[in-house]
């Protein structure tokens, strides 16, 4: 089967566009030399990890050579994964693999994709000085930006396998984010040809589906009484008390200092870096104080952003910068803003005001705006890829393509997010609490979509849950809604999931309340629930009849897509000071 991106369109018809970026300088060339040697170091690192592994079982290369046939060690996880004949081939041709056991084919699986990833990275930047128009520069540096972060989530991975230390979901939240990486790499020269297209697809061969294999085998560790000696934790985490608490209240596990984080305004908090455009703080643009925060910090560092309208270009929280807070003094007040679209010759992930991949990253009370219009298509006001993100109390404004959830497990609470085709869209393991969802004014023949939810493998832990959220419309939609029909969501790839759970529906809903992506594509592979919503766009007695999507009647089956079971947040979220409820009672 073919999981790219398939037919990608606009509700109007449009095709949904990945096109340039800027231009190469001087500072992506050293940027790209060093990645070249962190990919060197972790190809050898993974290969004296194999080589150890080959130590341990002596004569283990010979047998190899003698034998091509599979154990039945590597027969039993390969048979986990969907690609069954790749996963052998590439467990044979790696040192020790045919004489392994089921729980150390479990690390050579994930030492192996690293490697491979590792290569790629390495490969591809050898061709960083060939000449490129703007759209095929574009789309190589997204990719080798996301090959790096890949290479970082696998190496988290197989440390995790190594030591015993994390959790499966951990892991099964690195893997799930490595295979988005790939996608929205490959996604990029989708509508490209020529030699950088051909190369980078060269060195992209088979990445995805080792990345599949990976993810098939840790979900059978969770269920597979046969995987009982793999080396990871699933951890029990405690369920805070919070179905029983009122909305606003907070964890009682909570510090002090996370409690005054949350409860005190911005301006009564001792930041650690103070942005003023009027100079009374420590830098006048975010950008300075992005670059001074600390690299891997194991500490919330502050950074608090006064009053005003922001406009600066390439903001982004990298993901070496870990554990930051920004905090503004509340929503239409200080505003990040920009106007970035795809109209100006770059990709849609480069569009974004601001961005996160950073670990840990929280945002309260700011405002993140693209003012482009619909009639620039795909122009994203917000866009985040950060390991256990927080956004309270924002507004994210925009038309097309507003909030981009890109992936890992994400967190709104009491957000206010306005738009109008696929305005919350990727592939995040991602829950909306007490949010106020806007459908706005789409341009003429176009049709409103809320989500794109684009679940490459139906073994990612990721989708799009919005419990006890409010659905409106806009005064400028109000009155025209039924020229503009707003759909719950459309499936973007194959296993496209998302859920709606006791929430307040607007009459814009469309009855049929969700709408197809291309014909037929992904109505039998895809997950789309409503569970005891309300309201007059509510009612599901005209609802789709497609094979993949269902009237949630079952507490149960509603309870996976929770704070408490789908992001896990009880283990995470105390720490970070925002209200939130584990279960389902609102």
């Amino acid at each position: 089967m073919n999981y790219g991106r398939l037919g990608l369109t606009d509700p109007d018809g449009s095709s949904r566009r990945s096109i340039s970026n800027e231009p190469h300088s001087h500072t992506r060339k050293c940027k790209l030399k060093f990645l070249l040697i962190v990919a060197a170091i972790l190809i050898v690192a993974s290969a004296i990890s194999a080589a150890m592994l080959v130590v341990l079982r002596k004569n283990a290369g010979l047998a190899e050579t003698r034998l091509r046939r599979p154990s039945q060690a590597i027969s039993r996880i390969c048979g986990q994964t969907r690609s069954r004949s790749l996963c052998v081939n590439s467990l044979l041709d790696f040192p020790g693999a045919s004489t392994a056991s089921d729980k150390d084919l479990v690390h050579i699986t994930v030492n192996m994709t690293l490697q491979h990833f590792g290569r790629a990275l390495y490969v591809a930047s050898e061709i960083s000085n060939v000449d490129m128009d703007l759209h095929v520069r574009s789309a190589y540096e997204d990719c080798m930006e996301l090959l790096d972060d890949s290479v970082d989530l696998l190496s988290r991975s197989l440390a995790s396998v190594s030591s015993s230390v994390g959790s499966t979901q951990d892991i099964m939240t690195w893997l799930s984010a490595a295979l988005t990486n790939h996608d929205t790499c490959s996604d990029g020269f989708e509508q490209l040809n020529g030699y950088v297209k051909n190369q980078m697809l060269d060195r992209l061969k088979n990445l995805s589906e080792l990345v599949s294999s990976c993810l098939a085998i840790f979900a059978a560790v969770g269920r597979n009484k046969d995987f009982s000696g793999v080396p990871i934790q699933n951890k029990r985490r405690r369920l805070l008390n919070s179905d029983n608490e009122e909305h606003g209240k907070f964890p009682k596990c909570l510090s002090g200092r996370d409690r005054r984080l949350l409860f005190m305004p911005a301006s009564a908090i001792q930041a650690d870096i103070i942005v003023s455009k009027d100079g009374n703080g420590t830098f006048k643009t975010i950008a300075e104080a992005i670059k001074k925060a600390p690299e891997y910090s194991n500490r919330r560092f502050i950074i608090y952003v006064k009053a005003g309208k922001i406009k600066e270009k390439d903001l982004k929280v990298g993901r070496k910068k870990t554990n930051i807070m920004f905090m503004g003094d509340g929503k239409g007040k200080t505003v990040i803003s920009g106007g970035r679209s795809v109209q100006d010759n770059i990709t849609t992930f480069h569009t974004a005001s601001f961005a996160a991949t950073g670990a840990g990253f929280i945002v309260k009370d700011i405002t993140f705006e693209n003012y482009a219009g619909p009639h620039k298509h795909q122009a994203v006001a917000l866009r985040v890829g950060a390991d256990h993100a927080v956004v309270y109390r924002c507004n994210v404004i925009g038309y097309q393509d507003t909030l981009y959830v890109h992936s890992q497990r994400q967190f709104y609470r009491e957000c206010d997010i306005y738009g109008t085709v696929d305005f919350i869209f990727g592939n995040a393991a991602v829950v909306f609490q007490n949010c106020t969802i806007h459908a706005r004014k789409p341009l003429p023949l176009q049709k409103n979509t809320i989500t794109a939810q684009n679940r490459k493998d139906p073994n990612q832990n990721t989708g799009i849950s919005i419990h006890a959220c409010r659905i409106v419309a806009e005064p400028d939609l109000k009155n025209e809604k039924g020229a503009y029909p707003t759909y719950l969501g459309r499936p973007w790839k194959l296993y496209s999931r998302t859920v709606y759970m006791l929430s307040n529906l607007g009459d814009h809903i469309h009855p049929r309340g969700w709408l197809e992506w291309n014909a037929t594509f992904a109505l039998d592979t895809l997950y789309y629930g409503e569970y005891q919503n309300y309201g007059p766009g509510a009612a599901v007695a005209q609802r789709v009849k497609w094979p993949g999507y269902s009237v949630i009647t079952s507490p149960v089956v509603a309870s996976q897509f929770t704070v408490g079971q789908f992001i896990y947040g009880s283990a995470w979220l105390p720490s970070t000071g925002v209200a939130f409820l584990a279960g389902l009672s609102t």
